[in-house]
């Protein structure tokens, strides 16, 4: 049987799979509140760079920003930002709300599947009641609810829906059964059936902080490395040789998982009266790497009577995302102490830069400083040296340049 299937939210995660189902001989029907996103998709346009024209051709699929298409399906999958608040907390209201839509729309039988980073509990103690209480049906009964989250990584070629293995859950056999059937059908990689949505909302959310928590420890090293004026590249590549040793690197710690998934444990220890320590204590490192690296920058110039360019304003190299990049603790730490800051990023357009109340590069100039806290490729091809007065410093956060040539041609050269 081939179901018709409803995407809830088109962005970095649902479009690739709206694209994946289509393929994949269903009814797709992707479902968004943004118009202007809806009208883009309809005209074969995404403005996240991560689909091709090729993507939208072929198998039976729409697009719409009517809620009323929820009620055609009978697979509905969430695809919802879960980002934090201000103070470090879970904001489920995005995944809420939707769910609410959803509530309004689901037909009977339907299943209900959530791929948004969640705490164990949240699809079925906070979003089940939701749809129960918008839908007037009982959860279990009249439809029912499964989980498979989201592993996406924007800009990454290699590891896409079809590649990475789909950790699946459901309320029921049948529904996992189902779910199973219906995610084996495209994603090549195969699927884990997990016990419990629960096991699978934990499973996704220690992915992401046993990341953030391993670059927390090199970004410690570097640190170190730091004070002890010695190359973290060099040390990093020494230790590397060993055949367990993992290979992570220091550096800004931003976007919409990496840096707030761990959030979402701290969250759910707190609620069972329990502190977290060891992840506690990587989200610090990781949060306050801005102000260190602007720190080495301001160590190195001095005087601010100096002029810096910074290149990069997204979360990560090619990549148009700038939800939670940490490139503006960078550079909001250099503005408080004085200096002239000009920033530029091939993906952020003159207009998004002077919405965020920054100053663009000017092409004529030539700068103390220039600071590269984003490698996109562009950034690669270039020689920054021609963007730096003679006796002036280029910042290489990432390692990514030739040192040697920096420093021959009379500029100072530094890395994390």
């Amino acid at each position: 049987m081939k179901h018709t299937v409803c995407i809830v939210g088109l962005g970095y995660v649902g479009l690739p799979l709206a694209h994946a189902v289509s393929a994949s001989g269903y009814t797709m029907i992707g479902f968004d509140i943004n118009k202007e996103r809806i009208d883009d998709l309809n005209n074969k346009i995404d403005t996240t760079g991560e689909s091709s024209t090729e993507d939208f051709e072929g198998g039976e699929r729409i697009y719409s920003y009517n809620p009323s298409v929820i009620s055609e399906a009978d697979i509905v999958i969430l695809a919802i930002p879960t980002p934090i608040d201000n103070k470090n907390k879970p904001d489920l209201s995005l995944l809420e709300n939707a769910t609410r839509t959803v509530g309004k729309h689901i037909k009977s039988g339907a299943i209900i599947v959530y791929e948004s980073t969640v705490y164990p509990g949240v699809t079925e103690d906070i979003c089940g009641k939701i749809l129960e209480e918008e839908s007037g049906m009982t959860c279990g009964k009249d439809f029912t609810l499964g989980y498979s989250p989201e592993r996406i990584n924007p800009g990454d070629t290699a590891h896409t829906v079809k590649t990475i293995t789909k950790v699946v859950a459901g309320q029921d056999e049948k529904t996992l059964d189902t779910l199973c059937n219906f995610y084996e059908s495209f994603v090549e990689a195969g699927v884990h059936k997990a016990p419990s949505i629960r096991v699978a909302e934990m499973s996704k959310a220690i992915e992401n902080a046993q990341r953030d928590l391993n670059i927390a420890f090199v970004n410690e090293v570097a640190m170190l490395c730091n004070k002890m004026d010695i190359s973290t590249k060099d040390v990093l590549k020494a230790a590397g040789t060993k055949w367990n040793f993992l290979n992570f690197s220091p550096g800004l710690v931003g976007g919409h998982c990496i840096g707030v998934d761990p959030y979402y444990l701290v969250e759910k220890a707190a609620q069972l009266n329990m502190e977290t320590q060891v992840i506690t204590a990587g989200r610090k490192i990781n949060d306050g790497m801005g102000e260190f690296v602007a720190g080495q920058i301001i160590k190195e110039l001095g005087s601010t009577d100096k002029s810096i360019l910074v290149l990069g304003l997204t979360f990560k190299e090619n990549v148009p995302d700038t939800r939670n990049a940490k490139s503006k603790d960078v550079i909001n730490t250099l503005i408080k102490e004085g200096y002239e800051v000009c920033v530029d990023d091939p993906y952020v357009s003159a207009e998004e830069i002077d919405g965020m109340g920054l100053k663009s590069k000017d092409e004529e100039k030539k700068y103390d400083a220039v600071v590269l806290l984003v490698p996109h490729n562009e950034y690669l091809k270039d020689n920054l040296i021609d963007l730096t007065k003679e006796d002036g410093m280029i910042y290489d956060l990432k390692s990514v340049l030739d040192g040697e040539k920096i420093i021959k041609s009379g500029r100072s050269y530094k890395t994390l």
